[in-house]
């Protein structure tokens, strides 16, 4: 597997990924995460324009998609029923997406954002039981819960360090 940042041509793809993640999530317990809509088509296209999006192909196949920072995520910064790790320099995870044939494509990815940086914020819906079980395989930590901006709801925090 390959990843590389995500160009303006990948976008179709990069849209139909996320439609299929979401019908995946809702039919695995957890519809309101992503709702019918996220990320929107301008959210993509602003992760794109500022380097942060990423595309893991596996021979050539759109295997996962993420968006991955290494900037302060403004919504850690208070953290409930729990503390982060460390307050070293991090960088964040967010819209990570698999393909239905990306096999270990997830856990490609994640693996990849820690060797960039050595310690990694990720946060998840209560709900979304696939990605809470890949983040305790990986050996993340679950450090509390965060609030998202505006009002719209809680996730489920974690950590990893590498060093």
């Amino acid at each position: 597997m390959e990843i590389r940042h995500a160009a303006p041509a990948d976008l179709p793809d990069l849209l139909a990924l996320f439609d299929a993640a979401r019908r995946f999530m809702a039919q695995n317990g957890n519809p309101h995460q992503w709702g019918r809509r996220f990320p929107t088509k301008e959210m993509l296209e602003a992760d794109i324009s500022a380097q942060r999006s990423y595309i893991c192909e596996d021979e050539g196949r759109l295997a996962a998609a993420f968006c991955f920072t290494t900037e302060e995520e403004p919504t850690y910064r208070v953290i409930r029923e729990g503390a982060w790790l460390d307050d070293a320099p991090y960088g964040v995870v967010h819209r990570i997406a698999a393909a239905e044939h990306g096999r270990g494509a997830a856990a490609f990815c994640l693996e990849w954002c820690l060797a960039r940086c050595g310690n990694i914020r990720i946060d998840t819906h209560r709900d979304n039981q696939p990605m809470q079980r890949l983040l305790a395989r990986l050996g993340y930590t679950f450090c509390g819960l965060i609030d998202l901006k505006n009002g719209r709801g809680e996730r489920l925090a974690y950590q990893k360090r590498s060093r």
